[in-house]
């Protein structure tokens, strides 16, 4: 029987796509983000092994609130495409219980071909939504910040608008490393190129992990930054969409 391992679970979840969701933080990423608040969902053999069976039986209870709110189940991380496979299959089985599905990433495994492309596909097909995390545009910042290259994700941003599968873009605000003018202007012309682009978040960065770097005895890079202001953030958004609404600003926090 297929076990995936994951790291947590939220049952009443509000920030991981429309409506009140059940989301299950999958175990284990390749990416090393600098701001990231769960680091603890990194080593890939950490976490528990559980079922499809299991999940569904927890679920079960709060499927009513799901279905009232628009709501649904959501996949986040870690990484989740790292376990493509598993949650394939977890996808299968809630749409056969007409259960919205949406996928929390990074896009940060993806390579586009053989065997993962083929299970990728199918996990695409039993997809209603893809939350995905653009982090940064500019390639040498990107390692700088995550530790590895961003062409991949991009490759995967541009597979996913092939495909056209409805995607919500997310970008985490950091103050002094993902907030230049120029490189949001630039991530903002890519995202235009990407038709099945439905929004576009800001997320504020925040320290609300910080606790767990030093209990895993980590030194957290990012100490002495703050959280961006209001202003900061409507600026980004400005940037990115043109629009400058300031209803469609969110205070969400990335899950990575």
């Amino acid at each position: 029987m297929l076990r995936g391992r994951i790291h947590s679970v939220e049952t009443c979840g509000t920030v991981d796509g429309p409506g009140i969701r059940y989301v299950v933080f999958m175990q284990g990423c390749l990416l090393r983000c600098q701001y990231c608040h769960n680091p603890d969902t990194w080593d890939l053999k950490g976490g528990k092994t559980v079922t499809r069976e299991e999940l569904l039986q927890d679920m079960k209870g709060y499927v009513p609130y799901m279905t009232f709110s628009g709501g649904g189940v959501t996949v986040s991380g870690g990484e989740p495409l790292l376990q493509a496979e598993f949650v394939a299959e977890l996808f299968k089985a809630c749409k056969e219980r007409d259960i919205h599905t949406a996928l929390d990433t990074s896009g940060g495994c993806f390579t586009g071909h053989g065997v993962q492309r083929q299970i990728i596909d199918r996990l695409l097909e039993v997809t209603d939504l893809v939350l995905l995390d653009l982090k940064h545009i500019d390639e040498a910042k990107h390692r700088r910040l995550t530790g590895r290259s961003n062409a991949h994700i991009l490759h995967f941003a541009r597979y996913l608008a092939e495909k056209g599968t409805p995607v919500w873009i997310r970008h985490v605000l950091v103050p002094g490393y993902t907030d230049d003018e120029l490189d949001l202007a630039r991530l903002g012309q890519f995202i235009k190129t990407l038709p099945n682009v439905q929004k576009i978040e800001i997320l504020p960065y925040h320290q609300l992990g910080v606790h767990k770097w030093h209990a895993l005895g980590l030194h957290y890079p990012l100490a002495n930054v703050h959280p961006p202001t209001d202003k900061n953030i409507q600026r980004a958004y400005l940037i990115l969409t043109g629009k400058g609404q300031q209803s469609n600003l969110t205070g969400q926090l990335d899950m990575c």
